[in-house]
């Protein structure tokens, strides 16, 4: 419950950054926003060009469900 908190407060951030930004305004609290993982809401660890975090990444690619990516092993 209490990440779901957090991800909500975060989308709020980030929706006011996006707005801010648009009207070539500066935010007020920049800082204040940062990425958070879609699946788990974790923000450490957090891998920008898949928008999820390492764990849910490694999770993902094991089963086969992230395409191009596959384990390696030698």
């Amino acid at each position: 419950m209490a990440r779901l908190a957090l991800k909500l407060k975060q989308a709020k951030y980030l929706a006011e950054f996006l707005q801010a930004k648009r009207e070539g305004k500066k935010s007020k609290y920049p800082t204040r926003v940062y990425n958070r993982c879609t699946l788990c809401g974790r923000r450490h660890g957090y891998m920008r060009f898949f928008g999820i975090c390492r764990i849910c990444f490694r999770e993902l690619a094991c089963n086969g469900e992230i395409p191009g990516i596959t384990k390696s092993s030698w």
